[in-house]
């Protein structure tokens, strides 16, 4: 069953239009991963969906059925849809700890607490007291995981998560998903390293320069399709 739909979704920084009729589906416990070169929109459609920036209309964006263009954020994560956005934005001032009880700050019930955090991610139970943003840059990227998953939404949007880390670091990261999906939470992961992306996408979608280019199952792409799609050339 399809749990996020989008029809002919548009987005705008001031009089700049970054996205142009983005046609998209997301199904109960699936992985969708978006590619693309920078400035395609794919981090504009990760903060569209997420209430970040506004939609057209409410029902370019449909999650469980319910209208949520026009929802502002607060709103959205308590619906189950939640951002692990590009840059990790943890708060230096609070503690690891801290930093993902923020992000049960909805009261939704679910499965995920801080032992399943801490059970996910046990060097994170550790370092739990330390400021989160003393982390490594891997563990940082695993706090901003944490606090999304503490939401317990049904929808996880993930942002450049491997963006400026080591390929162990990457590895480490991308090794949690299949835990995630076990708890029922579709994916979205937007990620430039398009061979990772294929590893871990049921299926995939490219952007350039705000549209979809191409999609399909990985497995049923060519890499010259991917290339053309990507590049336009």
């Amino acid at each position: 069953m399809t749990i996020l739909e989008v029809h002919n979704l548009t987005s705008f920084y001031g009089d700049f239009q970054a996205l142009y009729g983005i046609d998209f589906q997301l199904g109960e416990g699936e992985t969708v991963a978006v590619i693309g070169s920078n400035g395609a929109g794919k981090s504009t459609f990760l903060r569209t969906l997420a209430g970040l920036l506004p939609a057209a209309a409410a029902d370019n964006i449909m999650l469980s059925g319910v209208a949520i263009g026009k929802t502002p954020a607060h709103r959205i994560i308590g619906m189950g849809l939640a951002l692990v956005p590009e840059g990790r934005k943890l708060f230096p001032s609070l503690s690891v700890e801290e930093n993902l009880m923020i992000g049960a700050y909805a009261g939704r019930s679910g499965p995920w607490n801080l032992m399943r955090i801490y059970e996910l991610f046990p060097v994170l139970k550790q370092r739990r007291n330390n400021p989160a943003t003393a982390l490594s840059g891997g563990q940082q990227q695993m706090v901003a995981i944490g606090r999304a998953l503490m939401s317990n939404p049904k929808v996880l949007l993930c942002d450049e998560l491997s963006l400026g880390l080591a390929p162990v670091v990457i590895r480490d990261i991308y090794e949690a998903l299949p835990g995630i999906k076990a708890e029922g939470i579709s994916v979205i992961v937007v990620e430039q390293d398009i061979g990772q992306a294929m590893k871990v996408a049921d299926r995939l979608y490219c952007f350039q320069e705000g549209r979809v280019s191409l999609e399909g199952k990985p497995s049923d792409l060519s890499r010259d399709q991917i290339s053309l799609a990507y590049f336009g050339v």
